[in-house]
């Protein structure tokens, strides 16, 4: 099922009855043990949460609207402009 890993540090939880109920079920069915289903599940919730963080996922259609949006220029924003030009307020 998981990979070997060396293990280096232990992680305790506390969860309700209703909740250690489902995971031991969930446990049973995927035919492993309590660790290995727990870390799995840990680190691909985990990566999910930090997916967006890290990388971008686009379809076909999406990377081609992506694209043709990032191939426009620039806009003129004078606004902007000046403030840029301003001294930094955080500079010695």
């Amino acid at each position: 099922m998981g990979v070997t890993r060396k293990k280096a540090r232990r992680l305790e939880v506390r969860t309700t009855e209703e909740d250690r109920a489902l995971i031991d079920r969930a446990v049973r069915a995927s035919g492993g043990d309590l660790t290995e289903f727990v870390i799995e599940n840990l680190v691909v919730a985990a990566r999910r949460v930090l997916a967006d963080r890290t990388e971008f996922v686009l379809d076909d259609e999406a990377l081609e609207r992506w694209e043709v949006l990032n191939a426009r220029p620039a806009r003129d924003l004078p606004g902007l402009r000046e403030l840029m030009a301003r001294p930094s307020p955080f500079a010695d």
